[in-house]
């Protein structure tokens, strides 16, 4: 007999937030993928172009992690049209000591929300000038949003911009977050304007095509690239690797699928070319940032191990607080071969 239990997104709201916490632990998952012997499949891609849909399957086995979770993330882009949200989704805990199920977490994409948002802070802390003060988000979506709290998590953020293909989004986007949060945020109709002058750069559109150029980047700047996650994303022209230090979250998947796809394909990187992971800057293992001239770049196209761990702080969390339903599962036995 086991117990599983199920934990719904209002569940799971009520004990992970986008917070320090949340932060430390995906930056805990990336430094386990420099030091430990993590075990991280390529993602599942199944695309459904009939109705702009995506969907991704992503899971990671990381030692000192009590479970390993698989996650099932579908993207369908037309949702809003219909009344839905682009992005859902769920997440399933097993015992990383017995594959039996533990949690079931209904979360309709929030925990890839916030373990997303995470990541971006996790960058910026470990790659932006530490005085970095004032911040650009290029989209103006969920992320677009969760990308700016967060940053204020690890910077002093004191203003920013925010571009959208939509400008009527962005300035809803900024007149909320300046009410929520207390900071300068203004919508800008131009993205090069919304650039210059930033010390940190964000992009978390479905962008096909760059929508942010190399020479619009400046001396001391940090470049974050939330939104590469398939091969036919692009938001960064790929003329910045010359320009900008390079860091992946996973090298072997951003060749395949991230901004470093892109630039391969264009020749402006070799397939076979070195770059730094996050979580080896993070282990000490390789450098980020050595002056505060540098521009980097750090290429996110989302983990497992990011999935991993947040689906174990969510149900530690929820067993402490005697969150969820729990129903029993009878495992039957099978015979010895």
């Amino acid at each position: 007999m086991s117990r599983i239990t199920i934990l719904t997104e209002s569940d799971l709201r009520a004990v992970i937030k986008l917070d320090l916490s949340s932060v430390d632990c995906v930056e805990r998952a990336f430094a386990a993928l420099a030091t430990e012997a993590v075990a991280m499949p390529p993602i599942l891609r199944l695309d459904i172009p009939e109705f702009r849909g995506e969907v991704d399957v992503k899971t990671a086995y990381v030692p000192g992690f009590e479970g390993f979770a698989i996650k099932v993330s579908p993207g369908f882009f037309d949702n809003p049209k219909l009344g839905l949200p682009s992005l859902n989704g769920l997440m399933i805990l097993f015992s990383a000591r017995t594959g039996v199920v533990e949690a079931l977490l209904l979360d309709n994409g929030y925990l890839t929300d916030v373990r997303t948002a995470a990541a971006g802070a996790v960058a910026a802390r470990h790659l932006s000038r530490e005085d970095a003060c004032v911040a650009a988000i290029l989209g103006a979506g969920m992320q677009a949003r969760l990308q700016l709290e967060a940053l204020m998590l690890v910077r002093p953020i004191r203003s920013a911009r925010i571009w959208a293909r939509s400008h009527e989004k962005a300035q809803k986007l900024a007149g909320d977050f300046a009410i929520e949060h207390g900071i300068d945020v203004t919508a800008v109709a131009d993205p090069r304007e919304a650039v210059q002058g930033a010390d940190i750069v964000v992009t978390t559109t479905p962008s096909e095509k760059p929508i942010l150029f190399a020479d619009w980047l400046q001396p001391g700047q940090h470049l974050t690239a939330m939104g590469s996650d398939a091969e036919h994303k692009n938001e960064i022209d790929p003329a910045v690797f010359a320009r900008a230090s390079y860091v992946a979250d996973r090298i072997s998947q951003t060749r395949i699928l991230g901004e470093l796809h892109h630039a391969i394909t264009a020749g402006r990187a070799m397939p076979d070319q070195q770059f730094a992971e996050l979580g080896a800057i993070i282990a000490g293992k390789a450098r980020g940032r050595m002056q505060r001239e540098d521009i980097t770049f750090a290429d996110l196209t989302g983990a497992g191990v990011q999935d991993t761990a947040i689906a174990n702080l969510a149900v530690a969390r929820a067993r402490d607080a005697k969150s969820g339903k729990t129903i029993e599962n009878t495992i039957k036995m099978g015979d010895a071969a």
